[in-house]
């Protein structure tokens, strides 16, 4: 192994010296170096956007919510007791939901208001953290509505106007016109996308009382501490209640963006292996022209009694030599362009004067990225598993090599 080192050095060094052989082996090098950078960073943006997804998005929506059938549940308590002795529950808290029209002036929107006890709310969700502290501390004192900032913005509200709430009254000859409650907007959350234009909170004493939604609490919403799990928690759960109600995961809500990351993913593992092969066939190409153009060399080293085996681990060296360094350069700047990328891409779009991600639209307003050891060891692994491969038949082109032929056509 020693001597096919230092023959796998020589060759290599040969070959820097051959203007185009060493172009194409300098190419072999740095497209597997740009292919590993590239694909660690999108990997780790992939990640980010994962833990954007389960540490924003749902903090905020509902991980597990078990609703009334019709009407209110009739006894919550006795749910959120069953519901907590579940070891994957965290906490649980009371709801109402209700979809209404918000009117100023002549202009009609339609919202999703959620009835919700400060104190409770809390614990499952971290709806405070997108409030500001004096707004959050006026909601729970005044009550009124907490309004998304997207939405005010739209209506041309501000915290301490008031706006008209429709409900819709249903009687026994179906639905009649709509009660209309005059609220005040004591507070604005700012969370990003299309829940700051759509959702509205309330307190449970302003939802049943003031809007008449419901005589009592019609859902129950559970945190876990897994929230892969909440589908299987939900079920498991929701077989021990002691009344009929709606079950409702995160996943069907919501499930639709962890699928697309997903799907992101997998492309990105393709690309993976698609890039890498590229790269590799420079790697290929190398080789094959440094054994036509060593054949004389590789004539008198077999003359002279080297072992097929040694000479077929020289080649394999050479070309991993070159997939080592390309891995070796790569990860390193794969790792620092996902550490800075947030502050790249908020750069450029400074520059450029363009939005990667609208937080109109998105609930996230810039590129998120969270590298891991686990992806770069996947990259580098695949990269040198590649750039092994790609030097196997070289190697045996240059064992089939016969030594009188060759020294005969070199004179």
């Amino acid at each position: 192994m020693r001597l096919a080192w230092l023959i796998a050095r020589r060759f290599r060094q040969g070959t820097a010296k051959q203007g185009f052989l060493s172009f194409i082996s300098a190419s072999s090098t740095i497209g597997i170096a740009l292919g590993c950078a590239v694909l660690i960073a999108a990997l780790s943006m992939m990640n980010g956007f994962n833990q954007v997804l389960q540490n924003k998005l749902l903090a905020v929506v509902p991980q597990i919510e078990y609703s009334a059938v019709e009407g209110a549940l009739d006894n919550w308590e006795l749910v959120a007791e069953i519901a907590e002795r579940n070891p994957q529950v965290v906490a649980t808290a009371p709801g109402i939901n209700a979809t209404v029209m918000v009117q100023t002036q002549s202009t009609f929107h339609g919202i999703q208001v959620r009835g919700v006890s400060a104190e409770h709310e809390q614990k499952v969700s971290s709806l405070s953290d997108y409030v500001s502290k004096e707004d959050w501390q006026r909601w729970q004192q005044k009550g009124g509505l907490l309004l998304g900032a997207g939405l005010a913005e739209k209506l041309v509200l501000e915290v301490g106007d008031s706006v008209s709430v429709l409900t819709p009254e249903k009687s026994e000859q179906g639905f009649r016109s709509p009660d209309r409650v005059r609220l005040q907007v004591t507070g604005l959350f700012q969370f990003g996308g299309q829940i700051d234009y759509h959702n509205a909170y309330v307190s449970l004493d302003t939802a049943m009382n003031e809007l008449d939604f419901a005589r009592g609490v019609s859902s129950v919403r559970l945190r876990v501490k897994d929230v892969f799990s909440a589908p299987a928690v939900a079920r498991e759960v929701g077989n021990e209640l002691p009344e009929l109600v709606y079950l409702d995961d995160w996943t069907r809500s919501h499930g639709h963006l962890y699928r697309d990351i997903e799907l992101v993913r997998w492309v990105v593992y393709l690309v993976l292996i698609l890039v890498m092969a590229v790269a590799c066939f420079n790697i290929v190409s190398t080789l094959i022209m440094t054994v036509a153009k060593k054949r004389s060399q590789i004539a008198m080293l077999k003359t002279l009694g080297m072992k097929d085996k040694t000479l077929l681990q020289s080649f394999v060296l050479q070309g991993f030599m070159n997939g080592l360094y390309g891995v070796v350069i790569g990860c390193f700047c794969g790792i620092l362009l996902a550490q800075f990328l947030p502050s790249i891409m908020l750069a450029l779009e400074t520059w450029f004067n363009f939005d990667v991600l609208s937080s109109d639209i998105y609930f996230v307003g810039e590129v998120p990225s969270e590298w891991i050891w686990p992806d770069v060891f996947l990259v580098a692994g695949v990269a040198l598993l590649m750039s092994l491969l790609a030097t196997l038949y070289p190697a045996w082109r240059a064992v089939k090599v016969e030594p009188a032929k060759a020294l005969h056509q070199s004179t």
